[in-house]
C-alpha cells in the first residue's frame, strides 16, 4: 500500500531520471518517497527559484526533461520569475509543490493555480484517486507544448493511503508537424523556385531546428543552394560547415557578417522566433530579401516575414531537398553550380572577425572584450556555457564559440531577467556529467543568486568554472539610462569580491586585474579533474565599453 505522495514520486521516477529541490512542509512525504523507493536522483538547491532554475537549465542543455520540487505558499512563489522564464523559453519541465488542503485555504496560503496560471504555466492537482494518471498527464502536458507545468499535491492529500501504485500508460509524444495540405505544399513550391532563381541565398536556424533534429537536411540544403548560414544565438553551429557560416544574428554578431547578411536575396528562417534582437530591431534582411520563414507556430512570428509555411522544421527541409533535387538544383549542369555560388566567394572567416580592444580600457581596467577573447582561447574545448542576464551577455556569445546548441544556455534572457546563473550550474552539471560546466554572469546577477554559489561548488565541483564580469554597476541600466542624464547612484554597486565569496564557499577564487591573471586557467586544467576546486575567475572590467548590441538598444530608445 502507498500514499499520494508515493504515487506521484514513483510515477515521475518512471520518466524522469534528475529532481531538483528544496524541502519543506508540502513536499516532504514526496521527498521521502522519491529518495527512499525510486531510482532518480535527487539535487538540493538553496532557494526554491533554484530548483526550476536548475531543471530548466538541465533541459537546455541535454534535451532531457527534469523536474523541481518545493513547499507550497512561499516556496512556491519564491519560484514564479524562474517559471516565467521558462514559459517564455518554452522549456519542459515538472514542479511537484505542495498546495492548500481540499477543505479550503489555510491563513497562510495563497491561489497558486491563479498565480501559476499568470506567468503562463497550468496546474494539474492531485487528486484522492488518480495521483499516477495526473502525474503522467503533467508530463505529457510538459513535453507535448514545450512547457513547464505544476503539479500540486494538497496538504491533506499528500499521505492518504491509495493502495497499490497503477502503471499508467504513457507519456505520449506529439508527431513532428508535416506540412500537410494544399497551401502547405503549393508554399513549398514557391519557395523552391525562390531558391532556385536565387543569386544569394541565405539560411538562419534556430533553436526549433536543433530540437527538430534537422542538422543533416540543413547541411543538405546548403550544399544544393550555395546558401550562406547564420544562426540565431541558441542555434550556434547547427550547420556542419563551418567555412560557410557568418555566426549569430543580431546585436552578437560581428558587423561585417551582418552586413553580408544584408546582401541575401532570399532567407529561409528554420525554427527561429526572429525576436527584436535576432532582427537587429528590423535591420537584420535588407528591404529587398524575400524571407520565409518555416515554424511550428501558427503565423509567422514576425512582421518582416513574407512567405510562411508552418510544418517541422526537418521534414520541411526534406521537402525542399526534394523539389530542388527534381530541378537539378546545384548540380554541375545548372546555373548554381559550385563555381557560381554564394558561399564559395565570401571569407566568412573576415567577415566574423569582432573588435577585440587592448588588454586595458581607460581608467586601467579590463578591456572586456580582450578578456572574454582570451578566455575563449583557453577555456576547455568541452565545455558547455550557462549565462546569466545582464549587460555583459554579448561577452560570451561574441567570444565563447560553443560547439553545438545545446552548450551554451542563457536561463533569463526570455523572461529578462537577471540573478538566474547561479542556479544553473547544477542543472547543466548532471545533465552533462563528464564536461566542464561554464558559468558566466555579472556582479548584479551574481550578487541576486549567491544563495545557489554553494549548490554550483558542490555540485559541479573541478568541472565547474565561473566567469564574473564585475565592473561595479548594472551595466545595462548605466548604459540605457545614466547615458540619458538620469540619477547613476541606483545603478552603481559597491564593488564584491567575488573571488573571496567563492573561496569562502569552498571553490577557488581568483581577482583578474590585468591578462596574466588568467593564467590560473591553463593550471587549473592541467590538474586530475577530482583534485581541483571550482574555480571563480572575478574580472574586474570596465564599465565604459558598451556591448554592440546594447549600442543597437540605445538606438532604438534615444
Amino acid at each position: 500500500m502507498a500514499h499520494t505522495s508515493a504515487h506521484v514520486a514513483h510515477t515521475l521516477a518512471a520518466h524522469i531520471d534528475e529532481v531538483f529541490g528544496l524541502m519543506g512542509n508540502g513536499n516532504a512525504y514526496f521527498l521521502d518517497a522519491l529518495l527512499r523507493n525510486t531510482s532518480a536522483t535527487y539535487t538540493a538547491v538553496r532557494h526554491e527559484a533554484g530548483a526550476v532554475v536548475a531543471a530548466d537549465a538541465h533541459y537546455r542543455t541535454s534535451g532531457q526533461i527534469a523536474a523541481a520540487t518545493t513547499t507550497y505558499g512561499a516556496g512556491f512563489t519564491n519560484t514564479l520569475t524562474a517559471l516565467a522564464e521558462a514559459a517564455q523559453a518554452r522549456v519542459p519541465l515538472v514542479l511537484v509543490v505542495g498546495d492548500e488542503p481540499t477543505s479550503g485555504p489555510r491563513p497562510w496560503d495563497v491561489d497558486q493555480i491563479a498565480m501559476a496560471s499568470a506567468v503562463g504555466v497550468r496546474t494539474y492537482t492531485v487528486g484522492r484517486v488518480d495521483a499516477a494518471a495526473a502525474t503522467v498527464t503533467a508530463i505529457e502536458h510538459a513535453l507535448t507544448y514545450r512547457m513547464p507545468v505544476v503539479l500540486a499535491i494538497p496538504y491533506d492529500v499528500a499521505t492518504l493511503d491509495l493502495g497499490e501504485i497503477p502503471v499508467v500508460p504513457g507519456p505520449s509524444r506529439p508527431s513532428p508537424m508535416a506540412p500537410t495540405g494544399e497551401f502547405a505544399h503549393a508554399a513549398l513550391d514557391r519557395l523552391a523556385a525562390d531558391l532556385s532563381g536565387a543569386k544569394r541565398p541565405l539560411l538562419l536556424a534556430g533553436r526549433g531546428a536543433w530540437l527538430a533534429g534537422a542538422e543533416s537536411e540543413l547541411g543538405e540544403l546548403v550544399d544544393i543552394t550555395g546558401a550562406l548560414t547564420v544562426t540565431t544565438a541558441l542555434g550556434r553551429n547547427i550547420f556542419s560547415a563551418a567555412e560557410h557560416d557568418l555566426g549569430v544574428a543580431g546585436g552578437f554578431g560581428a558587423p561585417a557578417a551582418m552586413e553580408r547578411v544584408r546582401e541575401a536575396d532570399v532567407a529561409v528562417v528554420f525554427g527561429a522566433s526572429l525576436n527584436q534582437f535576432t532582427m537587429r530591431f528590423g535591420d537584420l534582411f535588407h528591404p529587398s530579401t524575400t524571407v520565409w520563414q518555416i515554424d511550428t507556430d501558427d503565423r509567422a512570428t514576425n512582421a518582416r516575414v513574407g512567405g510562411f509555411i508552418r510544418a517541422d522544421a526537418k521534414l520541411a527541409a526534406a521537402e525542399l531537398i526534394a523539389r530542388l533535387a527534381a530541378t537539378g538544383a546545384g548540380s554541375a549542369g545548372s546555373s548554381d553550380s559550385a563555381d557560381a555560388r554564394w558561399h564559395d566567394s565570401v571569407d566568412t572567416a573576415a567577415d566574423r572577425a569582432y573588435v577585440v580592444g587592448s588588454e586595458l580600457a581607460d581608467g586601467g581596467r579590463l578591456d572586456p572584450r580582450a578578456a572574454a577573447n582570451r578566455l575563449g582561447e583557453v577555456l576547455p574545448e568541452d565545455r558547455v556555457v550557462v549565462s546569466d542576464g545582464g549587460h555583459f551577455i554579448a561577452w560570451a556569445n561574441m567570444f565563447w564559440e560553443p560547439s553545438a546548441p545545446d552548450r551554451l544556455a542563457m536561463v533569463g534572457t526570455a523572461f529578462q531577467s537577471i540573478g538566474l546563473g547561479w542556479h544553473s550550474v547544477a542543472g547543466a552539471a548532471r545533465a552533462n556529467p563528464d564536461s566542464t560546466i561554464v558559468l558566466t554572469t555579472g556582479d548584479g546577477g551574481g550578487a541576486m543568486a549567491l544563495s545557489d554559489l554553494d549548490t554550483a561548488i558542490r555540485v559541479a565541483g573541478g568541472r565547474g568554472l565561473a566567469v564574473v564580469f564585475n565592473d561595479a554597476a548594472y551595466g545595462a541600466e548605466v548604459n540605457l539610462y545614466g547615458l540619458k542624464g538620469l540619477e547613476k547612484s541606483p545603478m552603481l554597486i559597491d564593488e564584491i569580491d567575488f573571488a573571496a565569496l567563492a573561496t569562502a564557499a569552498g571553490g577557488h577564487g581568483v581577482a583578474v586585474r590585468t591578462m596574466s591573471d588568467l593564467a590560473v586557467v591553463e593550471e587549473w586544467k592541467s590538474r586530475p579533474v577530482d583534485e581541483r576546486p571550482f574555480l571563480l575567475l572575478d574580472l574586474r572590467i570596465s564599465g565604459e565599453i558598451i556591448a554592440p548590441y546594447q549600442e543597437e538598444v540605445i538606438r532604438v530608445n534615444s
